[in-house]
């Protein structure tokens, strides 16, 4: 089955109402406090959900119990008077609240913006696989890449706002790894989130025709080496139209991480793009998730990129 397009949120208004959930890590309060300011600067009205500062009380890699951060999740996407639904930042948690969500209830309240990446790849699939909504792969509220990079800021703010004037992506960065021009619908996120979502009972069962995008942060080569394989090994890449990647900060010079991208990527027979520039880099593209879009990499060392055929909110 070929992936088709997803329902797309509406874009946001100013005044919009945007709730920040942490369904992953600790969130530092500072942090937190400076992105509902930068928020509030967009004529947005941003509420921290009721334990986005909570901590485990045993576990101390996660933003409070996996009940309270699902319930921070699900009541904040059922409330009619909720237009986004934003994440604090990753870390790790994700697959511990997946399956305590009522998706049925999500389903049936309707698509909003969702935005995050890292962990929150295992919501992005989710939303995609049992709720049909396009998410957007873009900075988290409680990150240093949204309070400091002004390109991240914009490219969100646009995104959100004006989502037709940012539908052709790419940073300078960006190059062909193999050549080519690839048409489908963007899905994917970090590696080894994909990786371990990947056969559990509601993953996805086909990637036919779909833009893989790829990226990670703090694996060694030989580690993203394990898993690429896994992901081809399993049949999890079967199909894909083409691959963009996006950063691999703290994975060591990129020399290797480079090799293994040719080694795993390369002989899939579809055009990749590396260093597109979303993910866990110094500046973070917002990208749609869900929407077609075509993929280019000039065999002249031209300019690539990631063109959504449509806006990424309506």
């Amino acid at each position: 089955m070929t992936l088709e397009p997803l329902a797309r949120p509406a874009r946001l208004r100013p005044g919009a109402r945007v709730v920040v959930v942490a369904p992953s890590g600790p969130v530092p309060p500072e942090r937190l406090e400076r992105g509902l300011d930068l928020l509030r600067g967009w004529d947005l009205d941003p509420v921290a959900a009721p334990h986005v500062l909570d901590t485990h009380p045993e576990l101390d890699h996660l933003a409070g119990t996996d009940e309270n951060r699902a319930r921070d999740l699900q009541e904040a996407w059922c409330d009619p008077s909720v237009d986004a639904v934003l994440c604090a930042r990753g870390g790790f948690g994700a697959h511990r609240m997946v399956d305590l969500l009522d998706w049925s209830a999500m389903r049936a309240a309707g698509p909003k913006v969702f935005v995050g990446y890292s962990d929150i790849t295992v919501l992005h699939e989710a939303f995609a696989v049992r709720a049909g909504f396009s998410t957007l792969h873009g900075p988290m509220v409680a990150t240093e890449v949204f309070l400091k990079d002004v390109d991240t800021q914009q490219a969100l703010c646009s995104t959100l706002f004006e989502p037709e004037s940012v539908q052709t992506l790419g940073l300078d960065t960006a190059v062909a790894l193999v050549p080519g021009t690839a048409p489908g619908v963007t899905y994917g996120g970090c590696a080894t989130l994909l990786a371990a979502d990947a056969g559990t009972p509601r993953a996805r069962t086909s990637v036919q025709g779909g833009l893989l995008m790829l990226e990670d942060t703090g694996e060694e080569p030989y580690r993203l080496d394990g898993v690429l394989t896994r992901l081809l090994r399993i049949g999890a890449l079967d199909g894909i139209s083409g691959v963009v990647c996006g950063s691999w900060e703290g994975c060591g010079p990129y020399e290797g991480v480079r090799a293994v991208l040719a080694d795993r990527l390369g002989g899939l027979g579809v055009p990749v793009v590396e260093e597109l520039g979303f993910g866990h880099g110094p500046t973070a593209l917002t990208v749609p998730l869900g929407v077609p879009a075509v993929l280019e990499a000039p065999a002249d060392g031209g300019r690539c990129t990631l063109t959504s055929q449509v806006p990424a909110l309506v």
